[in-house]
């Protein structure tokens, strides 16, 4: 077990399977569960199947230094835009109700009708559907736990790619 560790290849691997894991459950919440993801959950989503892909590609690829260096930025880009709306959504959900935004249209709509950094900007400014919350586990809401799981992630990626682990054959 300690040797999954200490092989970067495998710590990749396993971050794409996490990232899978939390995608299926995203997927298992809104059509299982009947939740409907508001516009942050969405971009949630988009952050982890970007990790998800460079895990994969750093995995299949299993690249020396300069290869792993790349890996671990894209995986912290990715991780800390991940992070930022994650802890938006954390942040409107414990607003006071009289501070809470007013609720916007819906995605598919802005996506048809805006330009994209303009449906961006409406999106992460918030609005009244992403301050409800309607799933919670141990206390902390969706958004909470997607914010912890994509900051292990994250430092795990970075650290697995960046550290000088050696190459595994």
């Amino acid at each position: 077990m300690t040797d999954f560790f200490h092989n970067k290849r495998a710590l990749n691997y396993g971050g794409f399977v996490v990232c899978l894991v939390l995608l299926g459950y995203a997927l298992y919440a809104q059509y299982g569960l009947q939740l409907e993801p508001c516009p942050l959950c969405i971009f949630q989503r988009v952050a982890v199947i970007a990790m998800a892909a460079v895990f994969l590609l750093a995995a299949l690829h299993n690249p020396g230094r300069s290869g792993t260096v790349f890996y671990a930025a894209m995986l912290g880009v990715a991780g800390a835009a991940g992070m930022a709306i994650a802890g938006r959504h954390v942040w409107l959900q414990n607003l006071p109700p009289d501070k809470v935004p007013a609720c916007g249209p819906g995605l598919d709509f802005m996506l048809d009708a805006f330009p994209l950094f303009e449906v961006l900007e409406v999106v992460l400014t918030g609005s009244g559907e992403c301050a409800t919350i309607d799933w919670s586990f141990l206390g902390l809401s969706m958004p909470a736990w997607v914010l912890i799981a994509i900051t292990l992630l994250t430092v795990t990626g970075v650290s697995a790619n960046a550290l000088n682990i050696p190459k595994t054959k």
